[in-house]
């Protein structure tokens, strides 16, 4: 095997270059490495990571704002129907993010960017093709609809990728950019596509995939020039079986669904309920876009917060929070005050970013507990850092079901019995649920994970 000196961003290091942008060397916990090369080559990927989440992302969202013009293009579909367009591809990009996890292992970082990427160009095509074909049928068009999953499977992808990449020291503020990045993607496509589809005047819902076309292949094409593939980053998979053998791995994925899985359904189903339930397309297409933006913004405050006063103690307030946020949007179902509507609803999306950032951080924590009550040995510790990233694999995939169950808890109510309001009744009590789990299982005085400050 030869190699290349990487003379022109580091000297005399040498990073094992091979052919196709492979590096065999990577060592990124060496201070003296890191300064030299490891740095700049860390943010150079984390970049254009960023880049292919952030599309990836506002794909798997494409058909939460297509859904509220279909009408205005020949489409006849009920409310339920509509959610149930929403809500399959977050299924989809659900169970994607386990296989896309180990992608990154087996065929490279870059290169499977490169794939995620151009993967995204067909739920573009298909969505630009559908919405001008109404006489396709509603099946045909839910199924295209699910195709936009594999955006949601990016997110796992990119953020294994990046977590080999950078030393632990780093890695959180990293992970938590790629996230960022990629979860404000769903309230851009949710501020463009309403202005892109009526420029020049008249309605070209098609536009809303073909603008994503070039933006994916662009993103392949950065993938390809500036990404690095690590041979170091091994599949492994005893760490995620390792990991489920955890009751703690079982219980964060529930406090997973009720934080980043009600973001994303909340985002998915948001602007159909504001043109179901107030007739208000207006207000879904100008304004909808504010919730996941506000939701975005919000989860690295919650990660920093959780570095200040545990992350436990941020998921409890922030699942109470939720539901001050749920039964407000109930009671203005009822008394029909859209003001109130709107602005529990943006509460909402804060309490769920605030959540979505201190259960992440609850994770690496936990099993930093686990690691120390079993001695604290450096090879126990190095054990229970792989069996973390193991979990957060298995946890992410398993919370983004959130996404799916949100809609179609509401197309339940708004079929079964007329309105929504059964739904959030419901999502009160399943905050108050997983408020107690959280507070008995981590917060409680005297617990070990209360006392680990988790």
């Amino acid at each position: 095997m030869t190699t290349i000196a990487e003379t022109a961003e580091s000297g005399e290091v040498d990073l094992g270059r091979r052919p196709g942008r492979w590096i065999a060397h990577w060592a990124p916990e060496d201070a003296a490495f890191w300064r030299a090369v490891g740095s700049r080559i860390a943010r150079r990927n984390l970049i254009f990571s960023i880049l292919a989440e952030h599309i990836g992302f506002s794909v798997w969202l494409l058909w939460s704002i297509v859904v509220v013009r279909l009408g205005d293009v020949g489409w006849q579909l009920t409310t339920s129907q509509k959610l149930w367009l929403t809500a399959v591809p977050s299924g989809v990009g659900a169970l994607l993010r386990l296989p896309y996890t180990f992608a990154v292992p087996v065929f490279g970082g870059r290169n499977w960017t490169i794939v995620s990427a151009l993967l995204l160009i067909l739920p573009c095509t298909g969505l630009a093709w559908a919405v001008e074909h109404p006489q396709i049928g509603y099946l045909p068009l839910v199924l295209i609809a699910a195709t936009a999953g594999f955006g949601g499977g990016n997110f796992a992808s990119s953020m294994a990728n990046i977590s080999f990449f950078y030393p632990e020291r780093e890695k959180g503020w990293a992970l938590g950019l790629n996230a960022a990045g990629g979860n404000i993607g769903v309230a851009v496509v949710q501020f463009l596509v309403p202005q892109v589809v009526v420029l020049g005047g008249g309605l070209a819902l098609a536009r809303a995939g073909l603008m994503y076309i070039p933006l994916a292949v662009a993103a392949a094409v950065c993938a390809y020039l500036f990404m690095d593939n690590l041979a170091e980053a091994k599949a492994d998979v005893g760490p995620v079986w390792s990991a489920l053998r955890h009751r703690d791995t079982w219980l964060m994925s529930l406090l997973y669904i009720g934080t980043f899985g009600s973001f994303i359904g909340y985002s998915a189903a948001f602007p159909t309920l504001l043109t179901s339930v107030f007739g208000r397309s207006d207000i879904a297409l100008a304004w909808a876009f504010l919730g996941a933006g506000i939701g975005s913004v919000f989860r690295p405050l919650g990660g920093r917060l959780a570095d200040a006063v545990g992350g436990a103690r941020v998921t409890v307030a922030s699942f109470l929070l939720m539901a001050v946020g749920a039964y407000a949007a109930l009671w203005s179902v009822e008394h029909r005050d859209l003001t109130v509507f709107f602005g529990a609803f943006m509460f909402l999306f804060v309490a769920t970013g605030v959540g979505n950032g201190s259960t992440y951080r609850m994770i690496s924590r936990i099993f930093q507990v686990k690691g120390e009550d079993l001695g604290g040995a450096p090879e126990t510790m190095l054990a229970m850092r792989r069996q973390a990233a193991g979990a957060l694999g298995v946890i992410s995939s398993i919370g983004a079901f959130g996404g799916f169950l949100v809609p179609i808890c509401y197309a339940w109510a708004k079929s079964t019995y007329g309105g929504i309001q059964p739904a959030l009744r419901f999502y009160v009590g399943f905050f108050v649920v997983l408020l107690a789990v959280t507070w008995v299982a981590y917060v409680r005085p005297g617990s070990r994970m209360a006392r680990a400050g988790v």
